[in-house]
């Protein structure tokens, strides 16, 4: 009796991926991953993101997140005295203005379900956003568009 062949998943994207970060953290086909937030720690927003087997993916430690060995691959930083909190994203430990790879901003100052605008580092007159971040605290929900609204990037889901 033979074993049947494993298969990836096909999925049809309606323009080339984008490798916001870096291409080693994309995949061609839907993941399953999980977050779990560290109960017993001090640090604000200390958690790891899991894959299905329970293998570390990322680590997140306060405003930096990092790889599965613990080395930093971005950078967090909230802009003070923005009006639509805005927060900015460099590579590794930096937060040099040539270390930039995107900023985000809330799409309208009141919101009940948390929207945002992402833009590029090299979209400098944001004037239309990369990628619109949707999602809602609540119902532990994000999906994250390609600029024009319509084409899912990512999904989060609470399963």
């Amino acid at each position: 009796m033979t074993q049947p062949e494993a298969s990836t998943p096909s999925v049809a994207y309606a323009h080339p991926a984008v490798a916001v970060v870096s291409p080693h953290f994309c995949s061609p086909y839907p993941v399953d991953i999980a977050i779990v937030r560290k109960l017993l720690t001090i640090t604000h927003g200390s958690f790891v993101v899991t894959d299905v087997n329970g293998n570390i993916i990322l680590k997140v430690k306060g405003d930096h997140v990092l790889d599965a060995a613990g080395y930093p691959i971005i950078t967090l930083r909230q802009k003070l005295m923005s009006a639509h909190e805005r927060w900015q994203v460099f590579r590794g430990k930096s937060t040099k203005s040539r270390d930039l790879i995107f900023s985000t901003k809330r799409s309208s100052m009141v919101q009940f379900k948390t929207k945002l605008d992402v833009f590029l580092a090299h979209n400098t007159t944001e004037k239309v956003p990369d990628f619109k971040v949707k999602g809602s605290w609540s119902e532990k929900s994000c999906v994250i568009y390609a600029g024009d609204d319509s084409t899912i990037v990512a999904q989060v889901r609470l399963l």
